[in-house]
């Protein structure tokens, strides 16, 4: 069942980065919530088995690029306790906000997931952060918020992070990962 909340504002192609082993559940919450349930974004995120891990670091860079972010409009990093370690985070990341000939700039987000040591907090702690989004979040670029069911305001979060993709410029400076951090 689609319920379409705010049709002033479009649907944005969303593609949704997490901790796939710890919050698996959290994506497909949000995807069945926001996609499904209140059709406020349609999902281009990476399912688990889409791609096999094996593949060499380029080549899953290049996959992930090519066929999930090229249609993206919005990045949305779901924050879990462990998000802030992992390499594929911080690549998709890094891909969404390059533009290039074609492959567009996405906007960025961050959501903190109730199960995050800075959820609910006014202040968070950058340590506990993927710093590639962290570096967007000091420039202005990307913004964080808390986990929320309300249809209306994470309709306007992805909104909001659209439109800035096209005024402010991206920090995509953080060197790579070159494996998931400890």
């Amino acid at each position: 069942m689609h319920t379409h909340f705010n049709i002033r504002q479009p649907r944005h192609k969303v593609f949704v980065s997490y901790h796939h082993a710890n919050d698996q559940a959290y994506r497909e919450h949000f995807e069945a919530l926001f996609s499904d349930h209140y059709d406020i974004l349609d999902s281009q995120s990476v399912q688990i088995g889409d791609i096999d891990l094996y593949l060499n670091t380029d080549r899953i860079r290049q996959r992930i690029r090519d066929e999930y972010l090229r249609n993206s409009t919005v990045t949305v990093v779901l924050l879990g306790t462990e998000t802030w370690k992992r390499k594929h985070v911080d690549w998709e990341i890094a891909a969404s906000i390059r533009e290039t000939k074609f492959n567009p700039r996405s906007g960025l987000i961050g959501i903190f997931l109730p199960s995050h040591p800075d959820f609910g907090n006014f202040k968070y702690n950058p340590a506990n952060c993927p710093p590639r989004l962290v570096d967007n979040v000091k420039c202005g670029f990307a913004k964080l918020y808390n986990w929320n069911d309300t249809p209306g305001n994470v309709q306007q979060w992805i909104h909001d992070a659209y439109d800035r993709r096209k005024v402010i410029t991206p920090d995509n400076s953080h060197p790579s990962y070159a494996k998931n951090r400890s």
